[in-house]
């Protein structure tokens, strides 16, 4: 039986409603008594999409990796033989083995984003199988989703747990939980450090892209919300914490390996220079093996010091990347050095997948909710047409981030399609629910669903300490950005086998601008467009004198 919305009454009711509709509250109309909407929350459905468009390439190249971790030796283990097989690619000399497979054989990246290139066909098809399977599991709407859910909830736990028993059982890998607990005060110190963690929670538990609001509005009017958010906090933070120490176990064995690899070519190299006896210079004297030969023999010490690499674990693990260059440089690089390497390639790129698609569907839910609730489109189009839809256009979209420059364009959508409107809309539904709707209010209306009066601690978070810090947060982030001054990203160089900062062209920083400004916009232009309306309507009804 369709549940009956009620009746607004008062203005401020209407002003929420406006507001509530521009930012993404549009369906919490499904838990009775807090406010009738009709449609979606209109920004958070543009941030949704826009992360449907880019993010499903991740399970693109995560399908990519997975039917590749099946040979023997893995192909990014070792650089592949150049034309005439006399030896290794240059590229990949320059750079490694895991870089050059994910620059050059999985992206074909280019130099520049100016220089777009052409669709690749590989990437391409592996992201039309990566829409396919989501289309597959949101068919039947909420129905299948919430079972799939299940499974990508679930099985990411398993794999972490054989990853967790692996990592800490690899060689070094308690340099990296050292690293991961030591406190670097330097980094507490910088608001980017906080902005940044700020973004992970955002992400990591949905705010502001409607998909909590979307699976949770199927939920009875009685369930315990409070309860549910308290629950739905504590296993994304332990989660976070778990996964956390997995990803330094194995990230302090890959550190370990290429500092004790560093230190054997530096023996090797003053052992054959020097004609030393084998085993005379180990790790712990080398040093002082430096310091004897530079002042016995130092003509031969100067020409064969520029060749001597300076050995370090701590710039090892100083060397830490994030984004796409953890999951697919960092990761493959520790996998390709363990025993048994394509059993665990399998199961981190499938754990990988399976992770990506549940983040898919919630995004696609915050999306489908909305535009399956309205009669308008579902009275012409059935949910299985507006889901196919959905996933025809973003897989056709997204054919953009299979270019050659198409990992260019997906940064600037990682980087700018979501973060700042996230704040905004947070920003904007905490204040619209405290201070327009009012707090006492909401308090009833929670109480009445729960039978359990609200915590001080609850109000004193969402009326002052919640909007003060993302104002803070709002702060930090924009004046980052100042600062900064010109916006710039990280290209390939093929020639030097690493990443040089360049400048983005006008056109790229005019797309940056409009993808913040579509979703922000719809903030204050939907709500003054829907007060508009409103008044012309009160106009016309207005009884004559």
């Amino acid at each position: 039986m369709e549940k009956v919305r009620p009746q607004w009454g008062h203005q401020r009711q209407f002003v929420l409603a406006c507001i509530s509709y521009a930012v993404g509250l549009g369906n919490v109309w499904r838990f009775p008594y807090l406010c009738q909407l009709y449609g979606g929350g209109i920004a958070s459905v543009v941030v949704s999409f826009f992360g449907t468009i880019y993010y499903n390439v991740i399970n693109a190249w995560s399908f990519w990796y997975l039917f590749h971790s099946f040979q023997d030796p893995l192909p990014w283990s070792v650089c592949p033989l150049n034309g005439n097989h006399t030896g290794y690619e240059e590229e990949c000399e320059k750079a490694s083995s895991t870089q050059y497979f994910w620059y050059r054989k999985t992206l074909n990246i280019s130099p520049s984003i100016q220089e777009t290139g052409a669709v690749q066909w590989e990437p391409a098809l592996c992201l039309i199988l990566a829409w396919l399977m989501v289309y597959l599991c949101i068919l039947r709407g909420t129905e299948s989703t919430g079972k799939v859910v299940y499974f990508t909830a679930l099985l990411p736990y398993c794999v972490l747990i054989i990853y967790l028993i692996r990592g800490l059982t690899l060689h070094g890998a308690t340099n990296g939980l050292m690293y991961m607990f030591t406190p670097k005060m330097e980094q507490l110190a910088n608001p980017k450090t906080w902005v940044n963690a700020a973004t992970q929670i955002f992400f990591s538990l949905g705010l502001g892209f409607g998909s909590l609001i979307a699976f949770a509005s199927y939920n009875e009017p009685s369930s315990n919300c409070q309860k549910h958010a308290i629950t739905v906090s504590l296993i994304n933070s332990s989660t976070s914490i778990f996964a956390s120490i997995v990803t330094f176990s194995i990230y302090g064995f890959k550190a370990t390996f290429n500092y004790e690899s560093c230190l054997n070519k530096v023996i090797l190299l003053l052992t054959n220079s020097f004609d030393l006896e084998d085993g005379s210079v180990t790790a712990s004297n080398l040093e002082q093996v430096k310091d004897y030969l530079a002042s016995t023999d130092p003509s031969r010490y100067s020409e064969v010091f520029p060749l001597i690499k300076n050995c370090s674990l701590e710039s090892e693990l100083d060397t830490a990347v994030q984004g796409t260059g953890l999951a697919f440089i960092v990761y493959t690089e520790a996998i390709k050095n363990m025993e048994v390497s394509q059993l665990w390639s399998v199961l981190y790129f499938f754990m990988l997948l399976v992770l990506g698609m549940g983040s898919m569907l919630g995004n696609t839910a915050a999306i489908l909710t909305p535009l399956t609730d309205s009669k308008v489109i579902t009275s012409h189009l059935p949910k299985e047409a507006i889901s196919g839809l959905l996933c025809l256009v973003s897989c056709v979209v997204g054919l953009v981030f299979t270019m050659e420059a198409g990992n260019y364009w997906f940064d600037i959508f990682n980087d700018y399609a979501a973060t700042l409107s996230l704040l905004l809309i947070v920003l904007v539904e905490t204040i619209a629910l405290c201070y327009v709707y009012g707090l006492r209010r909401f308090e009833n209306e929670l109480q009445a669903m729960t039978g359990r009066a609200l915590n001080w601690y609850w109000k004193a978070m969402w009326a002052c300490v919640s909007p003060l810090l993302i104002i803070g947060l709002l702060f930090f982030y924009l004046s980052d950005y100042i600062l900064t001054g010109t916006l710039q990203y990280q290209a390939w160089d093929a020639t030097q086998g690493q990443l040089v900062t360049k400048d983005y062209p006008a056109y790229a920083l005019a797309v940056i601008g409009l993808l913040v400004a579509s979703s922000t916009m719809c903030i204050p232009l939907v709500a003054l467009g829907t007060f508009i309306m409103h008044r012309c309507k009160r106009g016309d009804t207005a009884p004559v004198a």
